[in-house]
């Protein structure tokens, strides 16, 4: 069933069902946005626009957050903590008095018992090893195996430093062995070091 959606367009600010996003709301427009989700239901929709302008069209996947801690600072201001609820496909842009834009939007249903063969766990967890080390980055191995599947690969999917055509990538991915699939071919072609040439760094 197609819903309105209040939308906050952020180049490189990727939120996944289940996870949590901080968010530190400044501009006037959002301000004002944060304002009426509170007043309403509590959930705006997170997602990239194309290019990183005013105005710029959306693409076509994004999240619904629910606002969960929030708090108002003297100036206006707001820290947010926001937790994923579904993922969303724009239908189309509306039009609206408000300063924010909105969207009709249709939930996606992922399935949340969704998990990874024994093999793709592995084979994941393999290269995310490769990929730390040669990015310098110091990982708690032992807490990132008791990760459940969905947990650790949508998690990876929102924090991981590649670039936002990449990131949508693999929020648009359809399933969960998809999405695992895409990060390992992103940590390859990422960490991949080739001859005196610098690791690839993103953003």
């Amino acid at each position: 069933m197609a819903q309105r959606l209040a939308i906050f367009p952020l180049t490189g600010a990727i939120l996944f069902p289940g996870l949590h996003l901080p968010l530190h709301i400044f501009e006037p427009r959002y301000r004002a946005m944060i304002s009426d989700a509170l007043a309403r239901d509590r959930r705006i929709g997170m997602i990239q626009p194309q290019q990183p302008v005013e105005g710029a069209p959306l693409y076509d996947i994004g999240c619904v957050g629910r606002i969960g801690d929030v708090e108002m600072l003297g100036d206006g201001r707001y820290n947010v903590v926001l937790e994923g609820e579904s993922r969303f496909r724009v239908l189309r842009e509306l039009e609206t008095t408000t300063p924010f834009r909105k969207v009709e939007a249709e939930l996606l249903a992922d399935d949340p018992d969704e998990a990874l063969s024994a093999i793709e766990r592995a084979g994941f967890e393999f290269e995310s090893r490769r990929f730390a080390d040669a990015q310098g980055y110091k990982v708690d191995w032992d807490s990132v195996e008791r990760l459940d599947d969905q947990t650790l690969i949508n998690g990876v999917s929102q924090i991981a430093p590649f670039d936002a055509a990449a990131k949508q990538a693999l929020l648009e991915a359809g399933s969960l062995a998809k999405r695992c699939e895409l990060l390992v071919q992103l940590m390859q072609f990422f960490g991949h070091r080739d001859g005196d040439e610098e690791i690839i760094t993103l953003q």
